[in-house]
């Protein structure tokens, strides 16, 4: 028995291959669960609008099966197609540009498998050619999860004329084996990655974790294969293989969607007895899909879907500390507290960091997973202190900040606070999220804490971690499954809601937006002249001290001023200028002087 998909393409890393394969050699499950009832610890989960079943290997990697890999749980483990003896014996490499293979499973109860099995490509460098860089230079492949939503809302067609259905591999399952490979077995320069870390600080790269995609066969050929069979040559073969590409490539479009690397190997069709190929109904060459790395909306529908995102999104965030009635609480996800702060914590799967996301309403947390942001065209908003702003993939305007924690403030002997800032030290992400709600109730004004990300990769520290006193002061903040939450080997980053107007202005008229601009900002333009800077800088230092807060080094780009559209600054009915504190890493309450050492 065999169920429905195919190919892709592949080429390189067959060390790679080797090495994991290796390590998943010998492993064996008992296979007497019965059909349809999964093993115990699967759980349930929704990633990006798909419905994954999660399943902890025997090698201690991970499986997410979508509902057509469910009932297939058996076959797709990896030890029934992914050990080493049969892996090697029984697969057939393709032909292409990615590492994918076709090869049988084991037959279990009487059923076995044809997949398709490839390496996820996600954070490599696109290979184009000229016309590609010219059209889609910002191209990036998709990440695993990624690529499995777009197949399944291709799937489901809901998008364009009803009447036009494009035929695809079925997704079967996410395999993340759990040893990570070395750089030199990946075939990848240890100096470029080193260079993309340096480019990008405090930002993991996807290309160190190894991803595994298992699609069903597609019984077929791609169309060049199908035109070298029908022995056509000249303008009739140039004639098949523009024509039924075009075709697609239009129908795709009608859809909603497009393939930046569309190409005839990418069409799968069914040569016929007769020498004719397969037709559908309409007359039309019946063909499928089959990669789907570079597959991406068209910018008329990804306009659409990202307006309605944005609009659950504004709605749901006004209450985020609410609790949704009516939806229990994925399992793969928890509510918790942290020092007084109401989050869901969940795993980010596709980089395996954990995830602590602002409020109760578990329908937010998938807009904070890195895939959504953290490759997204960013600006840097200081020049030295990683702090960047980014419109992510669902339309929202976030500014993500690596965390200096652990690190040694650096001020001049002249600064007014510079022996309690070293005694001090940086605040945690999560003190930082703490004082920010504690002041907003106390009637200080801050920018949204939305959510903090712990990468999921090891930093790659030169030296020890120059001030471990946080570290030490907040053992005791732990994840929902018991482990700490504050490790010295990963780097965190928090995120914050880049300011255009309150949450709940928004949720009812998007598109009212404030422009925000910092204090020294709106000096130097000439918006407030010099007395009014200092005023502003007295007044807000004031209010923190009557809220038992001080800022150990408060400078006038640490707080926001709110243009409206008019460009004039915006000033609450009192008539005063709103001010917003934008940067909360030296705040402390007024009592802890230090940290403990």
């Amino acid at each position: 028995m065999s169920i429905d998909a195919h190919p892709i393409e592949p080429e390189q890393a067959e060390k790679a291959v080797g090495s994991v394969v290796a390590s998943e050699q010998a492993q064996r499950v008992r296979l007497d669960t019965p059909p349809g009832i999964l093993p115990a610890g699967a759980v349930s989960l929704n990633l990006l609008g798909v419905d994954y079943t999660h399943i902890k290997t025997s090698s201690g990697g991970d499986l997410y099966l979508t509902r057509y890999g469910r009932p297939f749980w058996e076959q797709l483990l990896p030890e029934n197609w992914f050990a080493k003896e049969w892996f090697e014996t029984k697969r057939q490499r393709l032909v292409g540009t990615s590492t994918v293979y076709k090869i049988p499973t084991r037959h279990i109860r009487n059923t076995s498998l044809q997949l398709v099995v490839k390496w996820s490509r996600v954070g490599e460098e696109v290979p184009y050619n000229t016309l590609t860089i010219n059209k889609f230079i910002q191209a990036e492949f998709n990440s695993p999860f990624e690529e499995f939503s777009l197949v399944m809302e291709l799937r489901a067609g809901l998008y364009g004329p009803p009447g036009i259905r494009l035929l695809t591999q079925k997704p079967l399952a996410i395999y993340v084996p759990s040893k990570k490979l070395h750089l030199w077995q990946t075939g990848r320069s240890e100096s470029k990655i080193a260079a993309k870390l340096a480019q990008h600080p405090g930002i993991e790269l996807d290309i160190l974790r190894q991803y595994v995609v298992l699609f069903g066969w597609i019984e077929g050929l791609d169309i060049v294969q199908a035109a070298d069979q029908l022995q056509l040559a000249g303008d009739r073969r140039d004639t098949l293989l523009s024509q039924t590409t075009s075709l697609i490539t239009h129908e795709l479009e009608l859809k909603g969607y497009r393939v930046i690397d569309m190409k005839p190997a990418h069409l799968i069709v069914r040569p016929q007895p007769d020498g004719h190929l397969l037709r559908d109904r309409n007359d039309q060459i019946a063909c499928a899909l089959v990669d789907y790395e570079l597959l991406e909306r068209t910018p008329e529908h990804e306009q659409t879907v990202r307006k309605v995102n944005r609009q659950h999104y504004l709605q749901r965030m006004a209450r985020r500390f609410e609790v949704p009635s009516g939806n229990p609480m994925p399992p793969h996800l928890r509510l918790t507290q942290v020092l007084g702060v109401d989050y869901v914590f969940g795993r980010a799967v596709s980089t395996g960091g954990l995830l602590w996301v602002v409020g109760k309403d578990p329908y937010l947390f998938n807009y904070f997973l890195p895939e959504r942001w953290r490759r997204t065209p960013k600006l840097d908003l200081s020049g030295k202190d990683r702090v960047f702003y980014t419109c992510t993939k669902d339309n929202i305007n976030l500014v993500w900040r690596v965390s200096r924690l652990g690190d040694s403030p650096e001020c001049g002997a002249a600064h007014p606070n510079a022996r309690a800032i070293t005694e001090f030290g940086f605040n945690s992400p999560f003190e930082e999220f703490a004082f920010a709600l504690e002041l907003g109730k106390a009637g200080i004004k801050t920018v949204y804490p939305r959510a903090i990300y712990m990468t999921g990769h090891k930093a790659k520290r030169t030296q020890k971690v120059a001030d471990p006193r946080r570290y030490k002061k907040l053992e005791h903040l732990r994840t929902p499954d018991g482990q700490p939450a504050l490790c010295k080997d990963h780097d965190y980053i928090t995120i914050w809601g880049f300011w255009n107007g309150p949450d709940e202005l928004l949720a009812c008229h998007d598109g009212e937006y404030y422009q925000s601009i910092n204090a020294r900002q709106a000096w130097c333009e000439g918006l407030i002249p010099s007395e009014t800077l200092q005023q502003l800088s007295n007044t807000a230092q004031q209010q923190l001290n009557r809220a038992n807060f001080e800022h150990l080094d408060f400078r006038p780009e640490h707080y926001l001023l709110s243009l409206a559209s008019n460009h004039t600054l915006v000033r609450d009915p009192q008539g005063n200028l709103e001010v917003r504190l934008c940067n909360l890493e030296l705040i402390r309450s007024i009592g802890s002087q230090t940290a403990p050492p």
